[in-house]
């Protein structure tokens, strides 16, 4: 893993289009820091190879949502029927950029 020093904080702002007083980075390293720690001690833990890694850290399970069914498209009369206003076959909408 690439050390994060103030250098690589800095070429990242950057590259991210953005910038920091020289205390902000300084507080951010420091929390890189802590992270690096924390990970440092996540990673001493015997046997956590042996568990998939989550994407959620509780069970999540989707059963409300239906079956995505392919079907028939609506016709055209059909999709602009509940339209407030047509013009040659398509929706009308007001101008919104001047």
């Amino acid at each position: 893993m690439k050390e994060i020093n103030l250098d690589v904080l800095h070429d990242a702002a950057h590259r991210l289009l953005f910038d920091m007083s020289d205390e902000e980075y300084q507080t951010l390293l420091e929390e890189f820091g802590i992270l690096a720690k924390q990970m440092e001690l996540i990673g001493k833990i015997e046997g956590l190879e042996n568990y998939p890694p989550m994407t959620f850290p509780f069970p999540c399970e989707v059963d409300y949502l239906r079956e995505d069914v392919a079907t028939e498209p609506l016709s055209r009369e059909e999709a602009l029927s509940n339209a407030g206003s047509v013009l040659d076959g398509e929706i009308k909408i007001p101008k919104v950029v001047g």
